[in-house]
């Protein structure tokens, strides 16, 4: 990524299976539900999830798409996403360790109709984020849905501010609001691109 060192995150997962207690904190829990619900459809052909972390959120959208990209920096969270596919018998799910947004998973014909892009783009600097968006910008499809969720208070990591980032994502071209909601600690919006 563009501010936070490829290393961070991989000792950050490497020193604990869940180090922002995804599967388990009541945040985290009611905030993968939200988001889900607030999904426009209930099946995807070809969703992306950048930053899929140990696989808790992929889990959950697995059996919404024909298809789903999950991909993160650390291989050490991709190895958790791997194994905990494998354990619920998950196999339509290509799980990727890229350098985002430099590195890039291969875009379907037509493009992703779903991208996920949760808790992830306030760790990019200026360039990373503009090159992120750029890259999920042409990756879209048509009619596709983008949902971004992302905590709001302050944290040390934090290089981006969670208003601008979703304030950016609604500029990107051909994208019209489908629902939003802000609270004190997260804002959660999504957009879809016109057909």
């Amino acid at each position: 990524m563009g501010a936070i060192d490829t290393h961070h995150f991989e000792h950050l997962y490497r020193a604990h299976a869940d180090p922002w207690h995804v599967a388990s904190a009541w945040y985290e829990r009611r905030k993968r539900e939200l988001l889900l619900a607030t999904l426009g459809r209930e099946n995807y052909l070809h969703a992306f999830e950048p930053g899929c972390g140990n696989g808790e959120m992929t889990r959950r959208l697995a059996p919404r798409c024909a298809r789903l990209c999950a991909v993160d920096v650390a291989s050490a969270a991709i190895g958790r996403c791997r194994a905990r596919l494998a354990a619920d018998g998950i196999r339509h799910v290509d799980v990727m360790a890229l350098d985002l947004p430099w590195e890039w998973p291969p875009i379907p014909p037509g493009g992703f109709d779903l991208i996920v892009v949760s808790e992830l783009a306030y760790y990019l600097d200026d360039g990373a984020l503009t090159q992120f968006l750029n890259a999920v910008d042409s990756s879209l499809a048509s009619g596709g849905e983008l949902i971004a969720c992302h905590w709001r208070p302050d944290f040390n990591d934090r290089v981006q501010s969670t208003d601008v980032i979703h304030d950016t994502m609604a500029a990107l071209p051909g994208l019209t609001a489908q629902a939003q909601h802000r609270e004190d600690a997260f804002r959660l919006d999504l957009w879809r691109r016109q057909s």
